[in-house]
């Protein structure tokens, strides 16, 4: 895939239950014109509520791996064990023809992964919980996940926020309509370059 100087991306990664999808949604809320949410693919089963081609594509472990073996994926990541979650290149593609910049939600690795591949022309940024003990409550709140999975996804975000100095921006969600109108800010700035 070759890469153009007019590309851009923006990533948002955070650990699981920081904000995101709902700093995501408000994005796509307010620049409709300017940014598209990029689909990424995982093998995971669809939660309640999720739609295939929607939230994500999913799709079997092995077509996961044929689409590795051909180079299909910007990035991908097995976020979680036998989980993968990944970007594929069409999927930039499709949003690029309509002249749009891909919104992605992808985890710290893949951001990381991206990044050194178009550089300049992405803005990564972390949304961090403001305490581990927040982010436990809001996950309990969430009421999607087991005890184990939580302390699965507590365990993660840990490692995940050791990496946030990886970003061109820290965006804390300590009140949510704050962290949007920083994202929002940084989005705008980006794009005006």
């Amino acid at each position: 895939m070759e890469t153009h100087s007019s590309h851009k991306i923006v990533i948002l990664a955070a650990p699981s239950g920081a904000g995101k999808t709902t700093i995501m949604a408000r994005m796509m809320e307010w620049m409709p014109d300017q940014l598209s949410f990029s689909v990424s693919s995982t093998t995971r089963a669809p939660r309640e509520g999720e739609r295939d081609g929607v939230d994500y594509f999913f799709i079997s472990e092995e077509q996961f791996k044929n689409n590795i073996e051909a180079d299909g994926f910007l990035e991908w990541e097995m976020v979680y064990n036998g989980q993968y979650y990944g970007t594929t290149k069409k999927e930039m593609e499709r949003i690029w023809n309509l002249n749009k910049v891909p919104l992605l939600d992808i985890d710290v690795y893949g951001a990381m992964k991206v990044k050194s591949i178009y550089g300049s022309q992405v803005l990564s940024i972390f949304i961090q919980p403001p305490s581990l003990q927040t982010l436990r409550e809001r996950l309990i709140q969430r009421g999607k996940d087991s005890m184990e999975n939580i302390e699965k996804r507590l365990a993660k975000a840990a490692e995940e926020i050791a990496q946030k100095i990886h970003f061109d921006t820290i965006v804390v969600n300590d009140d949510l309509n704050k962290a949007c109108e920083n994202v929002h800010k940084a989005v705008v700035e980006f794009l005006k370059n």
